[in-house]
């Protein structure tokens, strides 16, 4: 991995996880950045001391990059990414694949079109629990799953909201909490237990009506494909941003996500998976494995075949969202969609 260019498309709050794994990364270049807002495309500018542009057409034309990181709002990354794709760039997307099923469903036939390759940021994949749960699992050891819950406990206030304008709507985000916060624990819980084949579920906006339009709390109960039922609650409303739970019950033991693995055997052993901690200038809730992820996409960029977190595999997690909101809003198509 020698020689390559890399460019990161919008410099708002996620770009910086990208900037630092870009730095770290043996052979690869930081050679532009974009953003349509002109003070954070100056900040970056300054920051970094490669050329800025005010929109990725540009960036493309003079910059040339091999990768570009997409880390721009919800309702601008199935565009982007596809455009990057027709142009046979190579793209790392922020999470989730789009803000609607329609543009997740474009972005997944760009990818199936172009040599180029596709990551969707679903770091928590790379969480050395989640990698232990996986590993667990696709073993055999433990026996079948019987059950498996999840939960989303965090906080999120007014203020959060007002400090982007596309956070707290649907045209924006494409939802609120579901699509912003929880769409890791969903993704996981389907990666770990098996695609949902059906689900029951409920949003709402509990606390923060006065302020955004989308749901800030939501629960559901999944039939997986294996038969396995799960059940998922999550709410911005809790005082503090609590550990995630993820609890997944075997013939043979039971496996607990709270910060750090536990593994219960039914014969009375007891074994802790430590999750990694890092230091990094992002929010402690993002996680510790972007730059896992990044790192991994980057090494496989001459692989045959499509990256293992691409747009077909990230399409499940916004189904499951928004098949959510399709029982929740039955009167707003535009939510659904």
């Amino acid at each position: 991995m020698t020689g390559l260019k890399a460019a990161v498309i919008g410099c708002g709050d996620v770009s910086a996880v990208h900037f630092e794994a870009i730095a770290k990364l043996d052979g690869v270049t930081l050679a532009g950045v974009c953003d349509t807002d002109p003070g954070r495309l100056a900040a970056a500018v300054a920051a970094y001391g490669v050329p800025g542009f005010a929109d990725h057409h540009s960036l493309i034309d003079a910059v040339g990059p091999d990768v570009v990181h997409i880390t721009t709002p919800h309702n601008t990354h199935a565009a982007l990414a596809a455009d990057s794709l027709d142009r046979g760039v190579n793209v790392i997307v922020e999470k989730p694949l789009a803000h609607t099923l329609e543009e997740g469903r474009r972005l997944v036939e760009a990818a199936a079109k172009s040599s180029a390759k596709i990551a969707v940021c679903f770091q928590n994949r790379y969480n050395s629990t989640a990698q232990a749960m996986h590993a667990l699992l696709s073993s055999g050891e433990l026996g079948a799953v019987t059950g498996a819950s999840a939960t989303v406990m965090w906080h999120r206030d007014a203020d959060y909201y007002r400090s982007r304008h596309w956070r707290g709507t649907w045209e924006g985000g494409g939802g609120g909490l579901m699509m912003n916060q929880a769409i890791h624990t969903v993704d996981l819980l389907q990666w770990l237990v098996g695609d949902v084949a059906s689900l029951s579920g409920h949003a709402a906006t509990r606390f923060l009506g006065g302020t955004i339009e989308v749901e800030d709390t939501a629960e559901f109960v999944a039939e997986h494909a294996n038969g396995v039922r799960s059940a998922f609650y999550a709410t911005l409303a809790n005082a503090v941003n609590a550990p995630v739970t993820l609890d997944i019950v075997t013939e043979k033991a039971t496996l607990s996500l709270r910060g750090d693995l536990t593994v219960t055997y039914a014969d009375g052993r007891v074994d802790v998976v430590p999750e990694r901690v890092v230091e990094s200038g992002g929010r402690a809730y993002w996680g510790v494995s972007h730059e896992l992820l990044i790192n991994d996409f980057y090494a496989r960029l001459d692989d045959a075949g499509p990256f293992w977190i691409n747009p077909e595999e990230a399409e499940k997690s916004l189904r499951i969202v928004k098949e959510i909101y399709r029982q929740s809003y039955p009167d707003a198509a535009a939510r659904v969609s």
